[in-house]
């Protein structure tokens, strides 16, 4: 198959994830019980009001011709009103974009910078302390819930010992950057940092766990072929085998679920967010949840799955491009 039908395939199975998310959450939002104008008007408000009311944000239509429009303006982008606050939520979505991309990618970096070395140590020695050391913490790491490792987090670093605040994100990744590169001051980013590294750890430990293990594992498999055995017969030393040849081979499928955690990383800081206080998509969704504001739940929703749609396609392509034989599967 040629690389740009296989793109065009992917980019049709893409579109048709996206739709079954628009049509689940619509079938939702319209068999749960309550009536959005009551979020939007004060119950003592009187009939005519409410019917205007519910007449332009269109609730008398019947529901099929709700669902066309949903999908006619979903097509020009548009999310609709907040029923809360009356805002657009394509604004609202927008606005905390940023804070949860900054999560995202920390707690990827911080995955990275432990995962790869120790999964290549504990790779090249197998049933050594170390192995077993860092077996163990994949263990611990994928069994342990978000949600008791940043309370407990919290408790031990921040209210017993008080060497990193409790959460919140007093200045944005891009603002303490564009002052740094302006001014050459580093305090706004010094405090950026100091108050997302325990959410990223939080968020990125289950990561971390995964790929330790992907890298040991992948380490162990290639150590195997007979690749290495002719390239450490040609006298070339122990290190650049393991780094150049091996680990290289190992980094396919790991890039792989990189990609596609980092769609899931996005999608789940709804808790790790909740938890610390920071206020990215997940910490406004639960706030819509909370308020059954269905228009914003709709979007926050569907901007993270087109999201991990994105990802995916371009993960599968850059998989593709790796590995050809992935195109005539």
């Amino acid at each position: 198959m040629a690389f740009g039908k296989f793109l065009l395939k992917r980019t049709l199975q893409g579109v048709l994830v996206v739709w079954g998310v628009v049509t689940v959450l619509f079938g939702l939002r319209a068999i749960t019980p309550g009536d959005p104008v009551n979020l939007i008007v004060d119950p003592a408000v009187d009939q005519a009001t409410r019917d205007r009311i519910r007449e332009e944000l269109g609730l008398d239509q019947p529901i099929y011709v709700q669902y066309a429009d949903y999908l006619q303006d979903l097509l020009v982008g548009d999310l609709g009103y907040s029923y809360q606050s009356s805002r657009a939520v394509s604004t609202m979505v927008i606005e905390r974009v940023p804070a949860t991309l900054e999560l995202a990618i920390a707690a990827t970096i911080v995955a990275l910078v432990i995962a790869i070395p120790l999964g290549v140590i504990s790779g090249t020695r197998r049933n050594d302390p170390v192995d077993y050391g860092a077996t163990s913490f994949s263990l611990v790491g994928i069994s342990t819930p978000n949600f008791w490792l940043g309370i407990m987090l919290i408790l031990l670093l921040s209210v017993n010992l008080d060497l990193f605040p409790t959460g919140r994100r007093p200045v944005a990744l891009h603002d303490a950057l564009w002052m740094f590169l302006t001014t050459f001051y580093i305090g706004d980013l010094l405090t950026w940092l100091h108050h997302i590294i325990l959410p990223a750890v939080t968020l990125g430990t289950y990561f971390t766990a995964l790929i330790t293990r992907l890298t040991r594992s992948g380490m162990l498999d290639e150590y195997g072929k007979p690749y290495v055995t002719a390239t450490e017969a040609k006298g070339i030393p122990e290190t650049l085998v393991r780094y150049k040849h091996v680990l290289r081979n190992t980094m396919i499928p790991i890039i792989t679920v990189l990609g596609l955690q980092l769609g899931t990383l996005i999608g789940g800081a709804v808790v790790t967010e909740t938890v610390f206080s920071w206020p990215g998509l997940g910490l406004r969704l639960i706030g819509a949840i909370n308020n059954l504001d269905w228009p914003l739940i709709q979007g926050i929703i569907i901007f993270v799955g087109i999201s991990y749609v994105i990802i995916n396609i371009a993960v599968d392509a850059i998989y593709a491009k790796l590995n050809p034989r992935v195109l005539d599967e």
